[in-house]
């Protein structure tokens, strides 16, 4: 959304088609999601933090475990952005599920587009933190339009898979 790197060159209509695009790319896929919000300084130190984490991805891997149960392979990627949230995922799905049936791969975001997708939803989701936070900048309002706008049409269709 911000014209780093290879979209510098790129107005924001260009981008916005881009966003648009990858959007309706998204609503056909068959997944579902999840996501939990943190804020690091309600947290006393990053060990309460990662604590937490695994807490909650532990109980919403519980609470959805037929859902993992279905496949024969869970693949853990992530692109160890944060070292933090590496530990909670790693100690929370090796908890849950058998360790025979979890894969862990570090990649790259142009590597795989499922991981694309999560970074996407993630946006939604935070754009909306953002939002009721009165912390969106005019990139987001660029983006999505103000808070009515964002929630009827980019919330919405993020949502819709949610688990």
């Amino acid at each position: 959304m911000n014209g780093h790197k290879d979209y510098e060159f790129l107005n924001i209509e260009q981008r916005k088609v881009m966003l648009t695009y990858f959007s309706s790319f998204v609503r056909k896929l068959p997944i579902s999601y999840i996501t939990f919000v943190y804020r690091r300084s309600r947290f006393e130190d990053p060990a309460r933090l990662m604590e937490r984490m695994g807490r909650d991805i532990s109980s919403a891997m519980i609470e959805h475990l037929g859902f993992f149960q279905s496949f024969d392979d869970v693949k853990v990627y992530y692109d160890n952005g944060q070292d933090i949230v590496k530990q909670a995922l790693d100690r929370s799905v090796g908890k849950v599920l058998s360790k025979g049936v979890v894969r862990r791969r570090k990649t790259s975001m142009t590597d795989y587009r499922l991981e694309q997708v999560a970074d996407y939803l993630c946006t939604i989701e935070l754009a909306l933190v953002k939002c009721e936070a009165k912390e969106n900048g005019k990139t987001y309002n660029k983006f999505f339009g103000g808070i009515g706008s964002f929630k009827r049409n980019w919330l919405k269709q993020a949502r819709s898979k949610r688990i």
